[in-house]
This record gives structure tokens, sequence and C-alpha cells, in this order.
């Protein structure tokens, strides 16, 4: 399992680049992030190298903060790897209630980030089937 930071801002230009520069700023690394909007506000849905400084930072910015634990995978990057791994939660009932990906310097491996209601027994799921799963502790040394 892995730490996600959610911060909950207005749609209007500028607020992506408020939430980078103060993470800049506290020389903090984006491993993932994740924009969407609403016509009103939008979230930005981070993974970074320091959760805690992270979201101390952002606060300290007036951005409006939560902390939410989702579930990290690496899989290899080939074609039908992800129809396997998410065919795995399917079949135990897992909602994937959104996911994205992020990049990293690996040819072999494709790493997502989904949220689902429980991400423990997710975690169990995967792990279980052989997924590697991605530890906070591996995110903080890409």
């Amino acid at each position: 399992m892995i730490k996600q930071i959610s911060i909950f801002a207005t749609n209007k230009p500028g607020q992506v680049v408020k939430v980078a520069d103060a993470l800049s700023q506290e020389n903090i690394d984006i491993r993932a992030m994740c924009v969407a909007d609403t016509q009103d506000f939008g979230i930005i849905r981070l993974i970074v190298n320091d959760t805690d400084k992270a979201k101390k930072a952002l606060s300290s910015h007036k951005c409006i903060v939560q902390i939410t634990n989702v579930v990290g995978i690496k899989i290899p990057d080939k074609p039908g790897s992800t129809k396997q791994a998410l065919e795995l939660l399917s079949k135990k009932g897992v909602n994937i209630d959104y996911m994205y990906a992020f990049v990293t310097k690996s040819k072999e491996y494709a790493y997502f980030v989904m949220r689902v209601e429980d991400p423990e027994e997710a975690d169990k799921i995967l792990s279980a089937s052989g997924v590697e799963l991605i530890t906070q502790e591996e995110i903080e040394n890409i």
C-alpha cells in the first residue's frame, strides 16, 4: 500500500503551478500525478517521494490536502499484463474507483496506482496471485 496526496482546488489557471511550486520549494519529487476536474473545482492526486513533508508544504500554502491509502502495482510492460492484474480484482468483486499510471526509468515494468474501497484486501488478492506491489519505501527511492 502506498500513500496518495489529494489536493482540492478551484478550477482556475495557476492551481497546478501553486502545488508544483510548494513541492519544489521543499525539494519534493512528484512520482505520479493525475488531475481531474469539474466546472468549479479540481482534484490533484499525487504520489511523491516524501508524503508527510509534502502535506506540510502544501498545507502551509493554504492547500486543502487529504492523504489516502492506494494500491500500487508493478507489472511487466507488455500487452495483456494490465488486463490480467485487473481481472484478479474484478473476479473477487473489487471495484476500482480510479486508476492512473506513472513513468519510471524501467523499460521492463509498468507502474499503476489504484484507488479501491479496501486497499488491504486488494493487496492480498494481487500479491497472492504473484502481482508485485509497490511499497512506500520503493516510491521514495525511485
